[in-house]
């Protein structure tokens, strides 16, 4: 049955890839690293730590004077100010509310690092109704890989398969399946890939009886 919710972060709840993107161009910019919207793209749904690592196995900039921790620190505290007035996905505070409304516990797992969950919760004003925020920051491994669901989900107290995943990147459906879990996407850019997701809609405003009856069914 359907007991749980749990949702990404950024691009679900609020909008924010655009922000990691303009974090990204800017820190690594000033290492001589030219990224642009696209090649971003190609980490979305990493961890931070993951996307310094990606680009780092590409592009070889000299670490004598930029550390990957440092690096990742820098793209953390671009993002803690940017968050602060983060445009609210449309939709996202009313499915949250109407997820808490029907009795479902919430949570949400997110790549970003626990600082920035907790910053872009306070920004929607639903912090009191997540239950659980897990960041893949405390995993071995993030996204693609499910583990940081799988513990959202015991953190939670219920099994992944009666849990809802809501994802907008492919690394987070993928993680979202891979722990069992039935999954909604909200893709920015629509792509046949997305199929493997249990539903896909076009934004959080169709959150409704109508959705909520196809997830039960979905889930049971």
């Amino acid at each position: 049955m359907l007991r749980a919710v749990i949702f990404d972060l950024d691009g679900v709840l609020v909008d924010s890839e655009h922000l990691w993107r303009d974090a990204e161009i800017a820190v690594f910019g000033s290492l001589g690293v030219a990224l642009d919207d696209e090649r971003c793209r190609e980490t979305t749904g990493l961890r931070v730590d993951e996307v310094v690592a990606y680009w780092f196995a590409r592009e070889r900039w000299d670490t004598s004077s930029s550390q990957t921790q440092d690096i990742a620190g820098a793209l953390v505290a671009e993002m803690a100010r940017a968050l602060q007035t983060a445009r609210v996905i449309p939709g996202a505070v009313e499915a949250v509310r109407f997820c808490a409304a029907r009795g479902a516990r919430l949570a949400v797992a997110s790549s970003s690092p626990a600082e920035l969950i907790a910053v872009a919760l306070e920004r929607l004003g639903i912090a009191e109704l997540i239950e659980v925020c897990h960041s893949a920051m405390d995993e071995d491994y993030g996204k693609p890989h499910p583990a940081v669901y799988l513990t959202a989900a015991a953190k939670l107290g219920v099994l992944p398969v009666d849990c809802v995943a809501i994802e907008d990147s492919l690394n987070g459906v993928i993680a979202a399946k891979a722990a069992r879990m039935c999954c909604v996407a909200v893709p920015e850019r629509p792509a046949p890939a997305f199929a493997v997701a249990d539903l896909v809609i076009d934004g959080l405003e169709q959150f409704g009886p109508d959705l909520w009856a196809r997830l039960e069914a979905a889930v049971g």
